[in-house]
């Protein structure tokens, strides 16, 4: 089980090369991620994207890179020679125009032209960067992963503490749920007998104290919620859990606000609102779970 808050980085520091990446993520329905990079990686910047959607399912992630390039590189210039006889034919022209201003062009000067010349890199250079990118960058991503299951973990400990307390609370209503009826066919008898001087109609209190059952009874929820909580046990021991947990919270909601709308007794009542407050705490924690 893995949360959708952590942090990653990772470095690599070899033949001249110091570069960083680092990974921050929080929580997202989605899995979106955000490149910060040197203008030098915007090449990169989708396979940066497709290696971290092979790694994480949900959250926002920001990706940090930074480096220095220390290397002794091998340059080469490119010469525009229709850029720099362009020049010169401008000189030339501007010389016939002005004959009384010295004329200064020389080829130190075209040299100096951005236009000109440009410097270029050999392709072994930009893959020898690239390597050392996705090296520091996998070295962050196991770094946040770490990060993320541990987190996970301690969210999975807490959830399934609250659970077992969802579970004891659905074990007193269902102990108590049956005892429901009987007190009130009790307290009916009481009242005929007071209203009606002693005499009372059993057939009719026994009528009475069925359709009062048959409306309080929460046998079905109380099942269900034993089969969610089953459920929810068997969803915690997989990796991605959040939205089926997120679906199964939803559930549990349902259930227990039935048991509370049928529920005619303050025992009962207290016990599944209680659950409703357990059940809000898991629905909060999980939506940090990936």
């Amino acid at each position: 089980m893995y949360s959708m808050t952590g942090y990653g980085k990772g470095e690599y520091r070899e033949g001249g090369i110091e570069l960083t990446v680092e990974l921050k993520s929080v929580n997202n329905r989605f899995l979106d991620i955000s490149v910060k990079s040197p203008r030098i990686f915007i090449a990169y910047e989708e396979d940066i994207r497709a290696r971290l959607r092979r790694e994480l399912a949900r959250g926002h992630v920001d990706v940090f890179v930074t480096y220095a390039d220390k290397r002794e590189r091998i340059k080469t210039l490119f010469v525009d020679l229709n850029a720099a006889r362009a020049y010169v034919a401008a000189a030339e022209k501007l010389k016939s125009e002005f004959p009384a201003i010295a004329d200064d062009t020389t080829v130190s000067m075209l040299l100096r032209l951005p236009d000109v010349t440009r410097q270029e890199e050999t392709q072994e250079e930009d893959n020898a960067l690239k390597d050392a990118l996705f090296c520091a960058l996998d070295k962050a991503v196991s770094s946040l992963k770490t990060m993320r299951f541990s987190e996970g973990e301690r969210l999975k400990t807490d959830v399934l503490s609250r659970l077992n307390t969802i579970g004891e609370l659905r074990e007193q209503i269902a102990d108590r749920a049956p005892i429901v009826a009987e007190e009130y066919r009790k307290k009916l008898t009481e009242r005929m007998k007071e209203y009606l001087g002693g005499k009372v109609d059993e057939t009719r209190i026994l009528t009475e104290a069925a359709i009062f059952a048959d409306k309080c009874n929460i046998d079905e929820e109380l099942a269900r919620l034993q089969s969610h909580i089953a459920e929810f046990h068997n969803i915690c021991a997989c990796d991605e859990v959040g939205r089926r947990l997120d679906f199964l919270v939803q559930e549990f909601n349902r259930e227990c606000n039935t048991v509370c709308s049928k529920s005619s007794d303050a025992g009962v009542t207290a016990a599944a609102l209680k659950m409703k407050n357990e059940i809000e705490k898991i629905r909060e924690q999980i939506q940090n779970l990936e």
